[in-house]
């Protein structure tokens, strides 16, 4: 590749990035700790509230993480070892509630454990109810993970424990536990960094008095119109999420493990005793109740709202009047499909940049593209009223919402597609080349072909983030423009019935939505270990 080219793939990400993604952090922090910020940030670090939140945000990411490990080992462990009929399909429905909106997680929780839930306890208000849903949302990342590598683990080292007259509970702590420490760090700092900026389930479940550091930065900036103590308390949010990585970072270098593995094929076996039987079925029992109960609950209450199956909570969404509905549909597609063009229009250049040309600089540029993953929609929903409002206020401008989606569903477009790229053998572009082929219809009639599919996988998945994005959207949709998660959350917070069964029914909606491109991306997906 010419040095002409590479300048070329490598300008506008680089752009779109240094414009959308490092100013507006900068303001964030400039905001934050100069003029005014700096009498901010004694006031807000100096209010015992704020430290009482700072702490809620720690132990409750803490706590949701332990049980999220307890609550999927279980079904890690079923997948990994054991072959069953609907393996497959199982496993990609347990994906489904990590990419549900979170205010439809916050809706389905409503509707089995709030006001008039199904179960008859309210726990909305409390921190059972986030914990649960914490939960929820994050045991595909544990079934992932340290499932994809367990079913690896040679089964032979478990067997020969046994055989010297090890228990079952003491080979799994003796040999298997510490074989998984690398999966299982890997885990657990995801779940607790994703419960640590949680925001839209904080939102809709807790109480006044329950809120993260995220949801505290909405309060501050929204309802207060305090952008100064806004911008400190995302400074400090993004101080605790460099100090999680640091220590997952130093935990990885000084804990991992070379062992041997073997191919998944030779570790798993039919069920064939009654023990096996009975843990099989006991998993995978729990893991269904698990994921699906919150979910079939919102669909029963949206049928049921009104006393009686019917369709009354739907036919609502024609009679509210705290928002249009037909308005959030068109305007959640619409924004969806922009953000997914541009995700593509800098994802792809980039992969290919970085596909060809392996070393420092493209590590340094793959890290830079995926660093937005780890930042919180609300810092960066922040930093683009901060950062944009002048010379050209970009703020009311629908494209913003687009662009701020986009940032968030680049890394799922890049990072499907160059696995991919890099996997395309060189001897295919050598052979096009010396039957005289240019660079350029090399690339069009040796790598886009096999990269096409990883891509579609990727733009399917970055429309579905872009459609039940939350965080940034509250911050940036105009009033007449409300998406799809911020039209729930409105009529969340208007009473009435009319107003719970448009909630319900909008959330029924995006949900199907989101299962059927989730289970077609997982159907299209090319062979080869998932990122995503």
């Amino acid at each position: 590749m010419t040095r002409t080219a590479r300048i070329g793939l490598a300008a506008l990400p680089l752009a779109f990035l240094t414009t959308f993604f490092i100013w507006p952090l900068a303001s964030v922090i400039v905001t934050g700790f100069s003029g005014d910020g700096g009498a901010a940030a004694g006031r807000v670090l100096g209010d015992g509230s704020i430290r009482a939140i700072a702490w809620f945000t720690v132990w409750q990411a803490v706590a949701s993480t332990l049980l999220t490990l307890v609550a999927a080992l279980p079904a890690a462990f079923v997948f990994a070892r054991y072959d069953f009929p609907g393996k497959a399909l199982l496993r990609a429905a347990t994906t489904v509630p990590f990419v549900l909106p979170t205010v439809v997680v916050g809706t389905a929780f409503l509707a089995l454990i709030g006001p008039r839930g199904m179960l008859g306890v309210d726990l909305s208000g409390t921190v059972w109810a986030i914990l649960a849903a914490h939960v929820f949302f994050n045991m595909a990342v544990v079934i992932r993970l340290v499932g994809g590598l367990w079913a690896h683990l040679d089964p032979r080292l478990e067997e020969a424990a046994r055989t010297l007259g090890a228990s079952r509970w003491r080979t799994f702590t003796s040999v298997t536990l510490p074989l998984l420490r690398p999966p299982l760090a890997a885990a657990a700092s995801i779940v607790f960094l994703f419960s640590f900026t949680s925001f839209g389930t904080v939102l809709i479940l807790g109480a006044p008095r329950l809120a993260t550091i995220e949801v505290e930065i909405y309060r501050r900036a929204a309802l207060f119109l305090d952008l100064p103590a806004a911008a400190v308390l995302a400074v400090v949010q993004l101080v605790g999420v460099v100090a999680a990585l640091t220590i997952y970072g130093r935990y990885q270098e000084r804990h991992s493990v070379e062992q041997s593995l073997r191919p998944a094929r030779e570790t798993t076996r039919r069920a064939t005793t009654r023990g096996d039987r009975w843990l099989l079925g006991g998993a995978l029992g729990w893991t269904a109740l698990a994921l699906a109960a919150p979910p079939l609950v919102l669909l029963w209450r949206s049928l049921t709202l009104g006393g009686g199956v019917g369709l009354g909570a739907y036919r609502s969404l024609a009679t509210v009047t705290t928002v249009n509905p037909g308005a959030a549909v068109v305007n959640s597609l619409a924004f969806a499909a922009a953000a997914t063009l541009i995700a593509a229009g800098i994802a792809l250049p980039a992969a290919v940049l970085v596909a060809a040309r392996r070393g420092r600089i493209s590590r340094w540029f793959d890290t830079l593209l995926m660093l937005p993953l780890g930042t919180s929609a609300v810092t960066l929903g922040l930093g683009f009223v901060i950062a944009f409002d002048g010379p050209v206020d970009l703020r009311s401008s629908w494209i913003i919402v687009p662009i701020a989606h986009a940032l968030v569903a680049t890394p799922f477009v890049f990072r499907s597609t160059l696995p991919v790229l890099r996997s395309v053998q060189g001897r295919l572009r050598e052979a096009a080349a010396v039957l005289g082929a240019s660079p350029r219809r090399t690339w069009r009639e040796v790598d886009a072909p096999i990269a096409a599919r990883a891509a579609a996988v990727g733009a399917a998945l970055a429309f579905v983030v872009s459609l039940g994005e939350f965080g940034a959207t509250l911050f940036l949709a105009r009033a007449g423009d409300p998406t799809i998660p911020v039209a729930i959350f409105r009529l969340l917070g208007r009473p009435g019935l009319v107003n719970l069964g448009g909630a319900l029914a909008l959330s029924v909606i995006l949900m199907a939505v989101t299962t059927v491109v989730v289970l077609a991306v997982e159907r299209a997906r090319p062979p080869g270990p998932a990122v995503f």
